[in-house]
């Protein structure tokens, strides 16, 4: 979301937020790709338009592949991708041909990236949270 965020302020468009997880809880990886958030109210809209699909990083291009095949089934007008890391390896998904262009702003060797806006201890957060609820001063 937040590259996308950024990008935003420069092109003064629409986001809409999609989530899409390859893994469970316990790290283990999931045969398929599993919508978490997706963007139903908005489909209908993406006909004839053209879009640009923002992530963080294309690692295993799987997710990548997935919410591609995903948004042009909408039959946008024409759909790019931008990607704030590139991982050098090979990929278990490809980018199809319907894609009209495919930016990586930088290539990086197949390690872990932290991104500043990461949550360590969302877990920890999220169960404090349900533990002790926020309440309005009276």
């Amino acid at each position: 979301f937040i590259p996308a965020r950024i990008i935003k302020t420069f092109l003064n468009l629409p986001i809409y937020t999609v989530g899409i997880s390859l893994y469970l809880e316990d790290h283990t990886t999931l045969p398929s790709p599993k919508k978490i958030q997706w963007i139903d109210e908005v489909e209908q809209k993406l006909d004839g338009r053209r879009i640009l699909l923002v992530d963080e990083v294309d690692d295993s291009r799987t997710t990548l592949e997935y919410c591609i095949r995903e948004l042009l089934s909408n039959n946008p007008a024409a759909l790019a991708v931008a990607v704030l890391h590139n991982k050098r390896k090979e990929k278990r998904g490809v980018i199809p041909a319907e894609v009209s262009y495919y930016w990586a702003g930088q290539e990086l060797p197949d390690a872990w990236i932290k991104y500043p806006w990461d949550a360590l201890d969302i877990d920890l957060q999220d169960s404090a949270a349900r533990a002790k609820p926020l309440t309005a001063p009276v």
